[in-house]
């Protein structure tokens, strides 16, 4: 692990303590994203495969192989599948042994694979595993020239089973589908006594590729065991195996996934017994993405730098089911969400540009949920008796903590992972925080889950059980703000503080200032102006028709908004002109005042109010507030990410004052008349 400053480290130890008092083990998880430098074509901006992606993968992978994922294996296997893709996506699975033991002992290398050492390790492995050679070739219909042979095997806890297919040589022949020859077996020709497991291995290209079934986790132990020597002994070394990877039940494994996500390469990092884990997992993952040409931010041509687009994703749960931390304290988990509905600094701050009711992420308060509803359910979950109360947990929650749609997965704070049987992979007691994005810096990654943490452990010794906060329109209008957001952090950190835990601040700082560029600084004498991009809510469009003859949901990008802050002497003595139109100022805390601005930066098809123009280039005027004589004036043109000094600053022109998006608000329209 990087060495930590002693303030983070001194703050991990302080929920340490807490967590070991109270019998807590709390695991966490994340899902970090990466994308090349120089991102190019669908697949690095909104498909989820591509004609790189996988190589980019594959490299990760060996890396992993290298450091903290040595002696292990990778598998390539099938991941999940979206309504509208006709394919399922793909995985990487990396398993290794947590005692630093070797599970797979064959070197790879690039030298090809001829089918001379394919039939030697056909012969080999099956006296491995006290069989008879009971190979069966089959031939492929897509590409004739690839050899695949598949040797029927199962395990009965005691032995290996092969058993005997009886299939007629036409018969012995591939499907057409998509997809590894393991998935593509006519197991539908064989009678319903047969066991349809089999291992499959095909001869494509120079590569070797070996499809596991699925198996136990002894079973595929003894397989990887059994299929690495023989490897070795064949001198195989361009190889993949493919297929299904068990469950960890046995808890001896360390795993990884690298999944293909829309945009992005999906890191899924092992769970983590506490902070100081994660940190060195965070920290190895982003430079083993850096020596493979990925990074975790993305430089679009022109704008400033951003995220991945496609998630940092936290998880928090327990060692196993049986020591789910959450099942049997409901109120804690109840202080928890209280302590996240009070401080939206922690649904804004760290996410990317696509925030509010529409966003992949939104507060339960903001996807129409009634607050009472809410007060309701926490309430409700802080007055259940002792013991396990999973599933009722899950009921009570998950109607509420889900986007505007009802989905669950698009949400703040996600319990689709929780305790949900209806769907596969929903009951792994997990809870997933969504509103993070991936960040330029491992160190900034880290500190955002230090952060988190640190409020689980404050809901324990300082449960939040005051009623909710009620926002109503401040949270896109007051929380869309930079200074704000900033000042609620500030409040949640002091909360830390008093309690014991001193969180390093000067990380927030640089992360707050990366996410929000200051666009216009401008000082004469005591008066100052910053002017920052600030957070904006796009609205989800009706379904429209695309190519294909299908429908699809867009988003309105075209309003940005910029946070205007000013200091007590500009505002005395300056006044601020935007296209011709005073921009009142607000006093929000001593010698800050301030004043949101939404303009009309694009107007592509769709979007809302088609017939308005873009207000680009976007002049600021600032005049002396006595004589009203100009005093300086800046734009912002078409192409420009900021504003620039001009000279043509001339008294303003008569017109209205900006217009305030409702009464009392801090940000105005320049839409509105």
């Amino acid at each position: 692990m990087s060495a930590k400053p002693n303030g983070a480290l001194s703050a991990a130890r302080w929920a340490d303590a807490i967590f070991a008092k109270e019998g807590i083990r709390l695991t966490l998880g994340g899902e970090p994203t990466y994308v090349p430098e120089n991102p190019e074509g669908a697949e690095w901006s909104f498909s989820a495969v591509g004609p790189t992606k996988l190589s980019y993968a594959r490299r990760m992978a060996d890396e992993l192989l290298k450091t903290r994922m040595a002696g292990g294996v990778v598998f390539f296997s099938p991941g999940k599948q979206y309504p509208g893709e006709v394919n399922p996506r793909w995985a990487l699975r990396m398993v290794a042994r947590r005692d630093g033991k070797k599970l797979f002992r064959a070197t790879p290398s690039n030298r090809r694979t001829e089918e001379p050492q394919v039939l030697a390790f056909l012969q080999s492995l099956p006296s491995r595993l006290g069989l008879d050679d009971g190979w069966m070739s089959f031939a492929d219909p897509k590409v004739k020239a690839v050899k695949t042979w598949v040797l029927p095997l199962d395990h009965d806890d005691q032995r290996w089973i092969s058993a005997k297919w009886k299939l007629k040589p036409r018969e012995r022949v591939l499907t057409a589908a998509e997809g590894p020859a393991g998935l593509r077996l006519p197991l539908y020709l064989l009678p319903s006594d047969v066991p349809g497991r089999a291992l499959v291995a095909e001869l494509n290209d120079g590569r070797l590729h070996i499809f596991f079934p699925p198996l136990s986790q002894s079973a595929f132990t003894a397989l990887v065991r059994a299929v690495g020597e023989s490897l070795a002994a064949a001198r195989i070394g361009l190889y993949e195996l493919q297929g299904y990877v068990p469950q960890d039940v046995e808890q001896v494994w360390k795993t990884v996934g690298l999944t293909a996500d829309p945009g992005v390469l999906e890191i899924n990092l092992p769970p983590c017994a506490d902070w100081q884990e994660y940190d060195g997992w965070i920290h190895e993952v982003t430079a083993c993405a850096e020596r493979c040409g990925l990074r975790s931010w993305k430089q679009p041509v022109g704008e400033y730098p951003s995220g991945t687009g496609g998630g940092n994703h936290l998880l928090w749960g327990g060692p196993g089911i049986d020591e789910n931390p959450f099942f049997s304290r409901p109120a804690w988990l109840a202080s928890i969400l209280r302590h996240f509905q009070r401080h939206p600094s922690l649904a804004y701050l760290f996410t990317g540009c696509y925030v509010g009711a529409s966003s992949q992420a939104p507060r339960p308060d903001e996807s129409s949920k009634e607050l009472f509803d809410l007060e309701m359910a926490y309430h409700f979950l802080e007055t259940l008796p002792p013991g396990d109360h999973r599933a009722l947990i899950n009921e009570t929650l998950r109607h509420l903590q889900t986007d505007v749609t009802g989905n669950a997965h698009r949400s703040e704070t996600s319990f689709d992972k929780f305790w949900n049987p209806g769907w596969p992979g929903g009951c792994l007691g997990l809870i997933e925080f969504r509103a993070v994005e991936s960040l330029p810096s491992a160190e900034w990654m880290s500190a955002v889950m230090l952060l988190w943490r640190c409020i689980a452990a404050l809901a324990i010794v300082k449960p939040a059980g005051a009623p909710l906060r009620v926002f109503r329109e401040e949270l896109r209008d007051r929380y869309f703000m930079p200074a704000c957001l900033l000042a609620d952090l500030d409040e949640l950190l002091d909360e830390l503080r008093a309690a014991g835990c001193e969180i390093p601040r000067a990380v927030f700082r640089r992360i707050w200032e990366w996410r929000f560029p200051l666009l216009l600084p401008h000082r004469e004498g005591d008066a100052r102006l910053e002017v920052r991009r600030a957070h904006e809510s796009w609205p989800l469009l009706c379904e429209t028709p695309v190519e294909g003859g299908s429908t699809s949901r867009f988003v309105d990008t075209s309003m940005h908004r910029l946070e205007v802050r000013a200091n007590d002497a500009f505002a005395r003595s300056c006044t601020l002109y935007v296209q011709g139109r005073r921009l009142p100022l607000t006093p929000t805390a001593s010698d800050v005042q301030l004043a949101g601005l939404r303009y009309r930066r694009s107007c592509l098809y769709p979007c809302l109010h088609p017939g308005i123009p873009i207000h680009l280039p976007l002049d600021f005027v600032i005049t002396d507030s006595a004589s009203g004589e100009p005093r300086a004036a800046y734009r912002m043109d078409f192409s420009a990410v900021k504003f620039s000094p001009t000279n043509d600053a001339g008294r303003p022109r008569r017109a209205k004052p900006c217009r305030a998006i409702f009464k009392g608000a801090l940000t105005f329209d320049l839409r509105l008349d």
